[in-house]
């Protein structure tokens, strides 16, 4: 077996046909899109290499067909905030083979160590959290979500074999949109309504400027408080987000509260593309678009993939959460459009928005983990920290 690094024009097309052959007995895997793959490979198209650098290689077998694949990257930003400094891997995908698995992950690591990092998070991606980020350890009898890494169980075993060890896990939950939902979240609901100087609006598509600047401000002032290695969102990178979301983007799905004019929570949600995508088999080309149309013009996407809330750390505890899960339910319940909904990305190190989804009566339906290598097996490995 030997390792080739990304370059031409033949080891790009093995590093994107990898998961056909990997999966192509699996009823549940829905391919990524090509093109949602390499833009995160795409110096114009990827903001994180302002500020990293990033390899992918191709594993061939013995015979020179494609075997497994990985990538490598860092973020100077992220990578000095942690105690040792941290690198990551992400894009795995590997036949049942350890020395394969192995020549992968030693792969990465050599790279990063010689950058100076002493460990690796993975599989994670090199850009946002809510895509490509975790290991699938339970829910393997369903398709994934929209950007929601999909992986047979075996995956687990190689991860943990090579030293990867549970640096956090992850949860997706799963409710019915006519679920009748307790009590107490209507009336938080509409105290906060009939409360002066509060309100709840939905996205306006002709003023999405101004929902990503409004998102901008939410997400930084939330996370800040948050994540121990936070890097704060720009103006130029909000509004390139929800423009490249504009066209999959429901009005109805994507809610903000305000305090006296001032942003204070989002929850943003979107159909669930996954039922639509997995009629194009990765390719959105000009067929592969005209099937996206026609089975959404079939009522084929009748679930709701929510991808994150974001509520100013001031504003906590006042009953917003309620409030915008209230005002998505009275939009969309009573329609016959969607019928399920996803809440995805809730860490089990936030225990609080996990009891607040689980009161709801949400169900779990999926269960990533992000695992971290140090390459000093000497040194202290420390869980994520809790939210208090």
């Amino acid at each position: 077996m030997n390792i080739v690094e990304v370059k031409g024009k033949r080891s790009k097309r093995d590093f994107l046909k990898l998961p056909g052959i990997i999966y192509r007995n699996n009823p549940n895997w829905i391919p990524h899109l090509d093109k949602d793959i390499e833009a995160v490979f795409d110096t114009r198209q990827n903001p994180q290499f302002k500020s990293g650098e990033l390899k992918r290689w191709v594993l061939y077998d013995n015979r020179g067909s494609p075997a497994g694949r990985v990538a490598a990257f860092i973020n100077s930003n992220i990578a000095y905030t942690y105690r040792q400094p941290t690198g990551g891997t992400g894009f795995f995908e590997c036949i049942n083979d350890r020395q394969a698995a192995f020549m992968l992950f030693d792969t990465c690591k050599d790279w990063l160590a010689e950058r100076g990092m002493e460990a690796m998070d993975g599989p994670v991606n090199f850009g946002e959290k809510e895509r490509y980020w975790g290991l699938l350890v339970d829910g393997f009898d369903k398709a994934p979500p929209y950007l929601m890494n999909y992986n047979p169980p075996y995956y687990k075993d190689l991860f943990e074999a090579y030293g990867f060890r549970n640096y956090y896990n992850q949860f997706v939950y799963r409710i019915n949109t006519n679920a009748k939902l307790p009590p107490i979240l209507e009336k938080k609901y509409e105290r906060l309504i009939n409360t002066q100087g509060y309100r709840f609006e939905h996205l306006k598509l002709k003023n999405i400027e101004k929902y990503a600047e409004d998102f901008m401000h939410i997400y930084n002032d939330a996370w800040s408080k948050v994540h121990q290695n936070f890097q704060p969102m720009t103006r130029e990178r909000a509004l390139q987000t929800f423009s490249r979301m504009k066209d999959v983007f429901d009005e109805d799905l994507v809610i903000f509260g305000y305090h006296n004019d001032r942003p204070v929570a989002f929850f943003i949600s979107i159909p669930e593309l996954n039922e639509l995508f997995r009629y194009v088999n990765g390719k959105l080309d000009l067929w592969g678009k005209v099937k996206f149309i026609y089975h959404r013009w079939r009522g084929k996407c009748e679930t709701i993939y929510g991808l994150v809330f974001g509520i100013v750390p001031e504003y906590q505890n006042r009953g917003l959460e309620s409030a915008l899960i209230m005002s998505l339910k009275n939009k969309v319940c009573g329609q016959e459009k969607y019928k399920y909904m996803y809440i995805t990305w809730l860490g089990d190190f936030n225990p609080k928005m996990i009891r607040i989804v689980e009161h709801i009566g949400s169900t779990r339906a999926f269960t990533l983990t992000t695992y971290r290598k140090l390459f000093d097996e000497n040194a202290v490995f420390e869980r994520h920290p809790v939210i208090d």
